[in-house]
């Protein structure tokens, strides 16, 4: 059996699961106007490397789902949430970063040659310029709605790591257990499947 590409998987996850008005737009904004099958996660930090967005939001969507199975966060902190909830929350979170980074050059020395080289990189280039997760909550919203829920995980998904107010922060995680199990689930896929190095 030959295994699915991860453009295959996401496709396939989003198809499974999103079934609101606008997602068959979006998803075609995806595919056709956007590099999110080919962008970075980032510039340096995790998975910069072409297609990171999109393994990126597949690891976030699994940690997610992973999070939601465990009966005590079930149980105790009565946190439930539809399987569209989930793909559409940890599928999109980043969609904020689709046509936002692009290739340049600096010279780098070669340490096997000793010879300066141009190399790629990925920089910043921001032509919408409108913060990181209420971008995605805003451009989500172009497409589809959000429920309340669903639009505060996305906007607070950076949780204690975001620039934001802390307590804004702390009170969002607090009525929102979505957007603390975003966070969660953002912090697992970047640090820990991820990361610089990996």
């Amino acid at each position: 059996m030959i295994a699915m590409t991860d453009k295959e998987r996401f496709i396939q996850i989003y198809n499974d699961n999103i079934k609101r008005e606008g997602a068959d737009k979006l998803l075609d904004f995806l595919e056709n106007k956007s590099d999110f099958f080919t962008a970075p996660a980032s510039t340096r930090y995790h998975n910069a490397f072409e297609g990171g967005l999109l393994k990126h939001s597949l690891n976030v969507y699994d940690c997610m789902c992973a999070y939601m199975e465990r009966q005590r966060v079930r149980e105790d902190y009565g946190l439930t949430a539809s399987n569209e909830t989930i793909a559409i929350t940890a599928l999109l979170h980043d969609i904020c970063k689709v046509n936002f980074y692009r290739v340049s050059y600096r010279n780098a020395k070669n340490d096997k040659t000793g010879q300066w080289e141009k190399v790629p990189y990925y920089e910043i280039h921001d032509t919408l310029p409108y913060g990181h997760g209420e971008k995605s909550v805003y451009m989500v919203s172009g497409f589809m709605r959000l429920t309340r829920e669903e639009a505060m995980a996305i906007r607070w998904h950076m949780g204690f790591s975001g620039a934001e107010d802390k307590n804004s922060i702390g009170k969002a995680l607090e009525m929102f257990p979505l957007a603390f199990a975003l966070s969660v689930a953002d912090m697992e896929a970047s640090y820990f499947l991820e990361g610089a190095e990996k």
